[in-house]
């Protein structure tokens, strides 16, 4: 059984959101607010694991007195604050930056970044071909997860996941400067030459596909993959004592793709390479 700390009582925090009075624990952000009203306000830098980091700039609000916007998932929620979230001036800016990103990168399998791109009017063609960074092969180089760099964003989610704030492996970083930036591991080597350790909490974090299991991978270039079509499975990992707890996605009885809770206190969404890469074994037929 594992012991879970109780934390004193946080206070809430009372102010204004689009008008109407709203109140979220102390320490709370401001996306933390929409949320809990409701409010569909678009991210995709912003992990729930991960502390903010400000990256993509699609979520920002408009706060009263501020000089200029902020992003709601790390402007913490202060007292009698007055905060704006669907303003010209944030639609303006939103739709720029849906419009540069699906410019440069493949945004094909980001969730929901059709509907974005629709409900903001953004027009990523009227950059031109000339905007866009894409021509690089998916990198396979691994029978776990692929690297496909066209659809990156630098985001540094998976940097972060790798790095001090999860896996403590540093297998990943950014590498280059302004238009040359990159993810990539040390000397920009296969991953089979790199500290990776196979967790996966990279993929896991990913908000636009560039990380992708193998399995998907393949499914998608075969046009098997079919996400409604798949249940999911939450249980209890076998492999060691620690009590990880797995998601596993099924698509026509067989498992696609394993996953871990975000509110599992054991695993807060991380796994090791067992828990989520050594699911062959289930359905093994030899």
């Amino acid at each position: 059984m594992t012991a879970i700390p109780l934390q004193p009582p946080r206070r809430l925090v009372e102010f204004t959101l689009d008008g109407e009075p709203v109140r979220v624990p102390e320490g709370g952000t401001v996306l933390d607010a929409c949320r809990a009203a409701g409010k569909d306000v678009p991210t995709l830098c912003e992990g729930d694991t991960l502390k903010p980091k400000n990256a993509c700039r699609v979520c920002v609000v408009e706060v009263e007195g501020a000089r200029t916007l902020a992003p709601a998932c790390s402007r913490r929620a202060e007292p009698g604050m007055e905060v704006r979230t669907d303003t010209e001036r944030t639609r303006h800016s939103r739709r720029l930056v849906l419009e540069l990103l699906a410019s440069s990168v493949d945004l094909s399998t980001t969730p929901r970044v059709a509907a974005w791109l629709k409900e903001y009017e953004a027009e990523p063609d009227r950059f031109g071909p000339d905007a866009a960074r894409l021509g690089e092969s998916p990198r396979v180089d691994n029978d776990l997860y692929v690297r496909d760099y066209d659809k990156c964003i630098l985001c540094y989610k998976c940097v972060d996941a790798c790095g001090e704030q999860w896996q403590n492996s540093f297998a990943i970083s950014v590498v280059g400067r302004g238009f040359d930036a990159r993810i990539a591991v040390e000397h920009d080597a296969p991953l089979t030459d790199s500290a990776c350790v196979y967790c996966g909490n990279c993929v896991e974090v990913c908000p636009t596909g560039a990380l992708s299991f193998k399995s998907e991978f393949d499914m998608r270039a075969a046009g098997t993959w079919d996400e409604a079509a798949q249940t999911r499975t939450t249980t209890v990992c076998a492999y060691c004592g620690v009590g990880c707890n797995l998601t596993l996605h099924v698509q026509d009885n067989e498992i696609v793709k394993v996953t871990s809770p975000h509110d599992s206190p054991v695993t807060h969404g991380n796994l090791c390479i067992k828990g989520r890469f050594g699911y062959q074994h289930v359905q093994n037929r030899d």
